[in-house]
């Protein structure tokens, strides 16, 4: 440019570089349709533990992708994997989706508690482990556990332990009405009809501390105490009871090993949540007045489903059940 000619100069020869804050951004996102699926094994502090489709043995540990932001990932989500998916030490995937859940069981730390815990997703069987004596059963925990079930979508069992201490036929009468199925076992015979219903599917065991659990878990996955170490080696030494656990059975499926719980909170579930998981009364309630609790009477004396009863249609006994639950929802502590 010769001398003088920056006279002749204006603001259309100036080239101004975008700041970073007026730069346009996509919304469009990556759709890694070569992502690996997996299921979520373990957790802890920021990392997941999770087991390759094509190779339930190929642990891989990953981090959540940037793109999920606080998405939440808990044992048993169906994910998919991106980055080194080799399970190599010192290696680490991405996870970049998080599929649908069938179920979840969700628990609150009390009543009153609005934030809910999301314990294992997609789950098909819940396993209530309850000791038949030492310590003795607890119904009210049994209860609430049931009542989670039904609200998340899982289908329960119940399954008693240490029967060489104490007959098991009260308590399986107590849920005679609720047709459900039940197991009993005891600590010196294996427990070969509970291996048979968790074959091939994805099961969560839950219980309180000293019900036997651990054993039950022990004889199911042979090298159960090797598999939740090698789960839980992001952990740097965190004790594996405080976490859920899925260990691979050797028939086929996976067996979730939840942590010993002291409550069970509900507060996430409405009675009619629990209605829900009964077909013989579903259609009745939908009658009942606006905000209904189904107990009956003193409590709801407008509830339809004392009619059931009297057509016969379903019979006293299984509505006294459904009203227990119903009941077990909001006492906490006499139910714990």
């Amino acid at each position: 440019m010769a001398r003088g000619d920056w006279r002749r100069l204006d603001e259309s020869d100036v080239r101004v570089r975008p700041g970073k804050g007026t730069r346009p951004r996509s919304k469009l996102r990556p759709e890694h349709a070569d992502a690996v699926p997996a299921m979520v094994v373990g957790v802890d502090r920021g990392r997941w533990t999770c087991a390759v489709d094509s190779d339930p043995g190929q642990l891989v540990t990953a981090m959540r992708a940037r793109e999920l932001g606080r998405t939440p990932v808990v044992v048993g989500d169906r994910i998919g994997l991106v980055g080194d998916t080799s399970g190599r030490p010192d290696t680490l995937a991405r996870i970049v989706r998080v599929a649908d859940r069938s179920s979840v069981l969700r628990r609150t730390a009390d009543d009153t508690d609005p934030f809910e815990r999301v314990v294992v997703a997609n789950a098909e069987l819940l396993v209530i482990v309850s000791a038949l004596a030492d310590p003795q059963p607890r119904r009210g925990f049994i209860d609430r556990c049931l009542v989670a079930a039904y609200a998340g979508g899982l289908e329960p069992l119940l399954c008693l332990t240490k029967s060489d201490l104490a007959p098991a036929e009260p308590l399986v009468a107590a849920y005679a009405e609720l047709d459900l199925p039940v197991v009993v076992t005891r600590s010196d015979v294996d427990p070969a009809p509970l291996r048979e219903r968790l074959a091939n599917r994805v099961s969560a065991l839950i219980g309180h501390s000293g019900v036997g659990k651990s054993t039950l878990v022990n004889r199911l996955v042979p090298d159960a105490n090797r598999a939740v170490g090698v789960v839980s080696g992001v952990g740097k030494g965190r004790h594996t009871s405080t976490q859920a656990v899925a260990l691979a059975l050797p028939e086929g499926g996976w067996a979730v090993d939840t942590p010993g719980i002291r409550s069970f909170g509900l507060a996430h579930i409405t009675p009619d949540d629990i209605v829900a998981a009964f077909p013989d009364m579903k259609a009745m309630a939908e009658e009942c007045p606006s905000g209904c609790g189904h107990l009956g009477v003193p409590e709801d004396p407008d509830c339809t489903l004392d009619s059931l009863v009297e057509s016969g249609e379903a019979s006293a006994g299984r509505l006294s059940s459904l009203r227990r639950l119903l009941e077990s929802r909001g006492k906490l502590e006499e139910y714990e």
